[in-house]
Protein backbone atom coordinates (compact mmCIF):
# COMPACT_ATOMS: atom_id res chain seq x y z
CA UNK A 1 0.00 0.00 0.00
CA UNK A 2 1.75 3.40 -1.13
CA UNK A 3 0.29 6.61 0.38
CA UNK A 4 -2.05 8.77 -2.02
CA UNK A 5 -2.07 11.81 -2.33
CA UNK A 6 1.17 12.80 -0.61
CA UNK A 7 0.34 15.45 1.97
CA UNK A 8 2.04 15.69 5.28
CA UNK A 9 -1.64 14.68 6.50
CA UNK A 10 -2.06 11.90 3.94
CA UNK A 11 1.52 10.76 4.89
CA UNK A 12 0.86 10.83 9.06
CA UNK A 13 -2.33 8.43 8.34
CA UNK A 14 -0.32 6.23 6.28
CA UNK A 15 2.79 5.97 9.17
CA UNK A 16 0.02 5.40 11.80
CA UNK A 17 -1.57 2.62 9.43
CA UNK A 18 1.59 0.89 9.76
CA UNK A 19 2.44 1.04 12.92
CA UNK A 20 4.76 4.52 12.97
CA UNK A 21 4.51 7.37 15.03
CA UNK A 22 4.30 9.82 12.63
CA UNK A 23 7.08 12.29 14.21
CA UNK A 24 7.15 15.66 12.42
CA UNK A 25 10.93 14.39 11.04
CA UNK A 26 9.77 10.92 10.07
CA UNK A 27 6.63 12.51 7.92
CA UNK A 28 9.23 14.75 6.24
CA UNK A 29 11.60 11.76 5.47
CA UNK A 30 8.65 9.89 4.15
CA UNK A 31 7.34 12.89 2.04
CA UNK A 32 10.89 12.84 0.64
CA UNK A 33 10.53 9.49 -0.44
CA UNK A 34 7.09 8.95 -1.30
CA UNK A 35 6.19 13.02 -3.16
CA UNK A 36 9.15 11.81 -5.38
CA UNK A 37 8.86 8.53 -6.59
CA UNK A 38 12.64 7.85 -7.07
CA UNK A 39 15.53 5.79 -5.52
CA UNK A 40 17.43 8.12 -3.39
CA UNK A 41 20.56 7.87 -0.90
CA UNK A 42 19.88 8.93 2.79
CA UNK A 43 22.40 11.37 2.06
CA UNK A 44 20.00 12.63 -0.43
CA UNK A 45 17.01 12.34 1.73
CA UNK A 46 18.85 14.20 4.16
CA UNK A 47 19.12 17.21 2.37
CA UNK A 48 15.71 17.54 1.03
CA UNK A 49 14.77 16.91 4.55
CA UNK A 50 17.23 19.61 5.98
CA UNK A 51 15.79 22.03 3.27
CA UNK A 52 12.80 22.27 5.58
CA UNK A 53 13.75 21.24 8.62
CA UNK A 54 17.64 21.82 9.58
CA UNK A 55 17.46 19.88 13.02
CA UNK A 56 17.36 16.20 11.29
CA UNK A 57 20.43 14.23 11.33
CA UNK A 58 21.82 11.45 9.45
CA UNK A 59 21.41 9.03 12.04
CA UNK A 60 17.46 9.71 12.37
CA UNK A 61 16.95 9.52 8.34
CA UNK A 62 18.86 6.10 8.66
CA UNK A 63 16.89 4.67 11.39
CA UNK A 64 13.68 6.19 9.90
CA UNK A 65 14.85 4.20 6.74
CA UNK A 66 15.53 0.84 8.69
CA UNK A 67 12.41 1.00 10.24
CA UNK A 68 10.36 2.15 6.90
CA UNK A 69 12.21 -1.27 5.49
CA UNK A 70 11.21 -3.44 8.58
CA UNK A 71 7.60 -1.89 7.93
CA UNK A 72 8.21 -3.62 4.03
CA UNK A 73 7.10 0.92 3.50
CA UNK A 74 10.26 0.79 1.02
CA UNK A 75 13.11 -1.63 -0.53
CA UNK A 76 16.62 -1.50 -0.26
CA UNK A 77 18.53 -1.61 -3.00
CA UNK A 78 22.15 -2.03 -3.21
CA UNK A 79 24.76 -1.16 -6.06
CA UNK A 80 28.04 -1.76 -4.88
CA UNK A 81 28.57 -1.21 -1.08
CA UNK A 82 29.20 2.21 -1.13
CA UNK A 83 25.96 3.15 -3.31
CA UNK A 84 22.48 2.37 -1.51
CA UNK A 85 19.61 3.15 -2.74
CA UNK A 86 15.98 3.66 -1.43
CA UNK A 87 12.68 2.80 -3.43
CA UNK A 88 9.42 3.62 -2.68
CA UNK A 89 7.98 1.46 -5.07
CA UNK A 90 7.64 -1.84 -3.42
CA UNK A 91 6.28 -3.61 -5.99
CA UNK A 92 8.29 -6.67 -7.67
CA UNK A 93 10.64 -4.85 -10.19
CA UNK A 94 14.27 -4.83 -11.50
CA UNK A 95 16.31 -2.21 -12.44
CA UNK A 96 18.84 -0.14 -14.64
CA UNK A 97 21.99 1.27 -13.16
CA UNK A 98 23.87 3.65 -14.90
CA UNK A 99 27.03 3.86 -13.83
CA UNK A 100 28.39 7.01 -15.62
CA UNK A 101 25.56 9.25 -13.88
CA UNK A 102 24.93 6.83 -11.01
CA UNK A 103 20.55 7.05 -12.09
CA UNK A 104 18.70 4.15 -11.26
CA UNK A 105 15.73 3.14 -13.28
CA UNK A 106 12.86 0.88 -12.95
CA UNK A 107 12.27 -2.31 -15.11
CA UNK A 108 8.91 -3.85 -15.23
CA UNK A 109 9.05 -7.19 -13.86
CA UNK A 110 6.72 -8.18 -16.76
CA UNK A 111 10.39 -7.61 -19.06
CA UNK A 112 12.54 -9.38 -17.44
CA UNK A 113 12.30 -13.53 -18.31
CA UNK A 114 14.10 -15.60 -15.93
CA UNK A 115 14.75 -19.43 -16.42
CA UNK A 116 17.04 -21.88 -14.69
CA UNK A 117 16.92 -20.74 -11.54
CA UNK A 118 18.93 -23.06 -8.90
CA UNK A 119 17.68 -25.22 -6.59
CA UNK A 120 16.81 -23.69 -3.21
CA UNK A 121 19.48 -25.05 -0.22
CA UNK A 122 17.08 -26.99 2.24
CA UNK A 123 14.54 -25.60 4.63
CA UNK A 124 15.30 -22.28 2.57
CA UNK A 125 12.28 -20.20 0.47
CA UNK A 126 12.63 -17.31 -2.21
CA UNK A 127 11.98 -14.22 -0.77
CA UNK A 128 11.86 -12.61 -4.01
CA UNK A 129 14.94 -11.91 -7.17
CA UNK A 130 16.45 -8.67 -7.72
CA UNK A 131 18.15 -8.28 -10.84
CA UNK A 132 20.43 -4.96 -11.56
CA UNK A 133 21.58 -4.23 -14.97
CA UNK A 134 24.24 -2.53 -15.11
CA UNK A 135 24.20 0.44 -17.83
CA UNK A 136 26.84 2.82 -19.19
CA UNK A 137 26.37 4.98 -22.70
CA UNK A 138 28.13 3.58 -26.09
CA UNK A 139 31.21 5.57 -26.22
CA UNK A 140 31.71 7.59 -29.42
CA UNK A 141 32.60 5.89 -32.73
CA UNK A 142 35.76 7.00 -33.82
CA UNK A 143 36.23 7.80 -37.15
CA UNK A 144 39.42 6.81 -38.76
Amino acid sequence: MQPEPCSRDGLAAFLRAHDINPTRQRIEIAHALFSRREHLSADRILALVNVRHSETSKATVYNTLNLFLEKKLIREVIVDPSKVFYDPNTHPHHHFYDVATGRLMDIDAAEVTLGGLPALPAGMAMERVEIIVRIRPREAVREG
